[in-house]
């Protein structure tokens, strides 16, 4: 077990999963608005990567794409219930050159909604003949662990909060027991825990990707509240301390990078969990949240200083954060040599 390694999301990237949106979805309300979103960041992945769409059976998501952007371009039909893959999409591993792809359970953040189809999907990917020659799979299903609540620096270091502790995931598991499963299946040699940090409106009890990310093995972007008057100060004041006193693996105090505390985004009076944070990195880019003010400007610099040789490009998120998710949650990224 001790070869086993959970890339860094900035590893070479062959592609990156979506789950597209349609009538049967969340998203049926406003589904040109988001499938809009869609393709303006799809778009931006098919000029550097591979895409794998995952949509219904005939549902043409080709015509939205130039022929040239469809070379990159595959689509595979399965059913699902939304659109969050980063969360059902399946965890890949490294073991010596061995690609694995692990499939852990999936439940919608704790039995919040449904997720009967989207729980199947990485297994049909994989009978489906998607993915390399010579990349396995894994079935851990009866683990609950969704994507966006983990992070890697790709040295043996997991950044994780205690929505894994949450109700109606792995109880009656404990810390101890969840960070030791943790290390023997993502080959973790240490797992950081914060205590402190949630964003309101937040559906998956604050995974780590909407509030600190790892963009280097020696630095950590993370949102920063300055107001005292918002509801998030203290818990983000006291994440902020926390993240202080964590240590590279190298024995070094991190590099924090701040990102502004988005501006409030209401919906039928409910404030919704826009964060810059939530960003996707793929070959040679960043992927960052807008939000429509003047700080999507501000936490571009600051990320641009997180990634100095990539560019950092916009997108309008204020369609995806209506159904309380942004950029990094409606993706997942395959290392190279997967598809």
């Amino acid at each position: 077990m001790a070869g086993i390694v959970l890339p860094a999301e900035w590893f070479p990237q062959s592609g990156v999963q979506v789950t597209w949106p349609h009538e049967g979805t969340d998203w049926c309300d406003m589904l040109e608005e988001v499938t809009s979103c869609y393709v303006a960041f799809s778009k931006e992945i098919l000029k550097r990567e591979k895409l794998l769409v995952v949509a219904p059976p005939s549902h043409n998501v080709r015509h939205y794409f130039t022929e040239e952007e469809q070379h990159n371009l595959l689509c595979v039909e399965v059913e699902s219930n939304d659109t969050w893959a980063r969360d059902h999409g399946a965890i890949t591993v490294f073991d010596g050159e061995q690609r694995t792809l692990i499939d852990f359970g999936f439940n919608a953040w704790g039995l919040k909604f449904a997720a009967h189809y989207d729980n199947q999907i990485s297994g049909h990917l994989f009978r489906a003949g998607v993915f390399q020659s010579g990349t396995t799979y894994q079935n851990r299903l009866n683990f609950i662990l969704e994507g966006g609540s983990i992070e890697s620096d790709g040295k043996g270091t997991l950044l994780t909060t205690s929505c894994l502790l949450a109700p109606n995931r792995n109880q009656p598991m404990t810390r101890q027991e969840i960070d030791h499963y943790l290390k023997r299946t993502l080959g973790a040699e240490r797992v950081l825990w914060l205590n402190h940090g949630y964003l309101a409106g937040d559906d998956t009890d604050s995974h780590i990707d909407t509030l600190a990310r790892f963009c280097d093995e020696e630095t950590i972007a993370y949102v920063k509240c300055d107001d005292e008057n918002d509801e998030h100060f203290s818990e983000l004041q006291a994440m902020e301390a926390e993240l202080k006193t964590f240590l590279t693996h190298n024995g070094k105090p991190y590099r924090l990078i701040p990102l502004p505390m988005a501006e409030p985004v209401f919906e039928t009076g409910q404030r919704l969990p826009a964060t810059y944070a939530n960003f996707l990195i793929i070959n040679n880019a960043v992927l960052l949240p807008y939000y429509g003010t003047d700080k999507d400007e501000v936490a571009k610099q600051l990320l641009q200083e997180a990634f100095p040789t990539r560019e950092i490009v916009g997108i309008d998120c204020r369609p995806l954060i209506k159904q309380h998710g942004s950029l990094h949650c409606v993706t997942m990224q395959f290392p190279e040599g997967v598809i």
